[in-house]
């Protein structure tokens, strides 16, 4: 069962002259503007627009199910590729992943996909085409990032840890490969229980980008030591997994 017309309303009742001190060092407040039915070719969905005082971009959850004051909610946090996601670029897995996270959500009893606008890990969409361009001449995405004055990932997540505070997440189990957004979230007061691997299959133009995020920017897929990748292969299967996740998962790799 999806979010029920009460629960919208009581989330829009409360939501609607929210103000608090903020989260992080940029103190982000956030407040839920809008609820509607989102019907997808992933499943049935409910989507979350929310408003937000640090700058103007709206970000959105994907809500299946009912997560309201619920444990272990599997949530993907997802920044915005417009690139992967519309375009459907090799240059990254980015589309890939928004759609087996929705696909897998979707098969679920709840979950969440929260939709970050932060373009080009935080750099924006021009200077992620200028990151382009030096990646042309020989730059991987962290020496490019650097090149153009930025850190090699400027994505922060106070925004996302009040987007679940502001649906009472309980807890998380985090659908990610990247160790940050476990730490950055924990850090932002999220109770992260558990991570579930998301590991894309590479082609030949995104195999030397995914390398290079595993070797510089920390994230936990292997591509080295072993015939084969089990993380690419393999269903993502870790401790304290529930039985409905795991027939999830046998039905997506079997």
């Amino acid at each position: 069962m999806g979010l029920t017309h009460m629960k919208i309303k009581e989330l829009l009742d409360e939501n609607r002259a929210h103000e608090c001190e903020g989260m992080g060092k940029d103190h982000v407040c956030v407040r839920i503007a809008a609820i509607a039915e989102l019907p997808s070719r992933f499943g049935q969905f409910h989507v979350v627009a929310f408003y937000n005082n640090k700058d103007n971009k709206e970000h959105i959850a994907l809500v299946h199910g009912d997560v309201t004051d619920q444990e272990d909610v599997p949530v993907r946090v997802h920044s915005e590729c417009l690139t992967g996601d519309v375009l459907g670029s090799l240059r990254c897995d980015c589309r890939d992943q928004l759609e087996t996270a929705l696909k897998m959500i979707g098969e679920m009893e709840r979950g969440i996909l929260l939709y970050l606008r932060q373009e080009g890990r935080g750099i924006g969409l021009i200077n992620k085409i200028r990151a382009y361009g030096l990646q042309e001449h020989g730059y991987d995405t962290v020496e490019a990032n650097l090149a153009l004055g930025f850190r090699d990932d400027e994505r922060e997540y106070s925004v996302a840890a009040h987007m679940l505070m502001s649906l009472h997440v309980r807890s998380v189990k985090l659908i990610t490969n990247n160790p940050n957004k476990i730490n950055d979230l924990t850090k932002n007061g999220i109770k992260v229980t558990g991570r579930i691997p998301h590991v894309m299959p590479t082609n030949p133009y995104n195999r030397f980008y995914l390398e290079t995020k595993a070797l510089k920017s920390g994230h936990l897929i292997d591509f080295y030591g072993k015939e084969h990748l089990a993380e690419q292969a393999d269903p993502p299967i870790i401790e304290g997994m529930d039985v409905d996740t795991l027939e999830i998962l046998k039905k997506m790799y079997y």
